[in-house]
């Protein structure tokens, strides 16, 4: 299993990050390593709601299929799928002066020969957990 933390605060209200990070289709514009992520259903996003996440890792593209598997007021957390891997996301919230403060924790736990290679891929997934936090920081402050 590889598993990413993330620590760091935004200057935008807790309200208005919850709201934006509850959609994952934003995922495109917050993390590096997505290329595409389309909503599958409709309506309000809402726990099960589900994405399509194209992402792009070792300059070779994955597909996973997530849904948002809880949405509080200060806790989200989404899970992707596919048959080579499980991804969860788990992003907590917490109000800091104006801004929020984010824990923002990544595991992907690798399934049938591939959970031999995790290890040697946990260095790679740090580089992308900086710029993944790096990323999300520039977009939340601008929203």
């Amino acid at each position: 299993m590889v598993r990413v933390t993330r620590t760091f605060t935004v200057s935008t209200p807790i309200e208005k990050v919850v709201e934006y990070l509850s959609d994952f289709g934003h995922a495109e514009q917050w993390d590096p390593g997505t290329k595409t992520c389309k909503r599958v259903d409709t309506g309000p996003v809402h726990e099960g709601s589900s994405w399509t996440n194209v992402s792009q890792f070792r300059g070779k593209e994955t597909t996973l299929d997530y849904r948002l598997l809880k949405r509080q007021p200060r806790r989200l957390v989404f899970e992707g799928r596919n048959k080579r891997a499980t991804s969860t996301d788990d992003i907590n919230l917490s109000p800091v002066g104006g801004g929020t403060l984010i824990t923002y924790e990544a595991n992907i736990a690798f399934h049938g020969v591939l959970r031999l290679v995790g290890w040697a891929v946990q260095g790679e997934f740090n580089r992308l957990g900086d710029r993944t936090a790096e990323q999300m920081t520039r977009v939340l402050n601008a929203l």
